[in-house]
C-alpha cells in the first residue's frame, strides 16, 4: 500500500505573493541605502556652509560683510536644499511602506 501524502492545511504563499514580498524587501533596502547616502551628503553640505565664514573665508576672503552667494557657494546652497527635499521624501516613503 502506498501512503498518501498528508495535505498541509496551511495556505502556502503563491508565486505572486512571494515576488511581492521580495520586491517590498528589496525596495526597503534600496530606500535605506538611499536615505543613508543622502544623510551623509546633507550633513557634508551643511558643514561646508560654516555660519559666518562661508566658502569665501575658507580661501582667505572676508566673511564679515553681507553679500550674495555666488559661484560654488550658491551651488552648494542649492544642492543642500535638493538633498534636504530628497531626504524628506525618501524618509516619508520609507515610513509609509514599512
Amino acid at each position: 500500500m502506498c501512503a498518501k501524502p498528508k495535505k498541509n492545511n496551511q495556505n502556502p504563499l503563491t508565486i505572486s505573493e512571494e515576488s511581492g514580498t521580495l520586491a517590498k524587501l528589496m525596495l526597503n533596502q534600496i530606500l535605506s541605502y538611499a536615505q543613508l547616502t543622502l544623510a551623509v551628503l546633507l550633513v557634508g553640505s551643511i558643514l561646508l556652509q560654516a555660519r559666518g565664514s562661508g566658502l569665501g573665508a575658507v580661501f582667505g576672503g572676508e566673511g564679515n560683510v553681507y553679500r550674495t552667494k555666488r559661484g560654488l557657494e550658491k551651488r552648494l546652497f542649492q544642492a543642500t536644499i535638493v538633498f534636504a527635499v530628497l531626504f524628506f521624501g525618501i524618509a516619508l516613503t520609507h515610513a509609509i511602506l514599512s
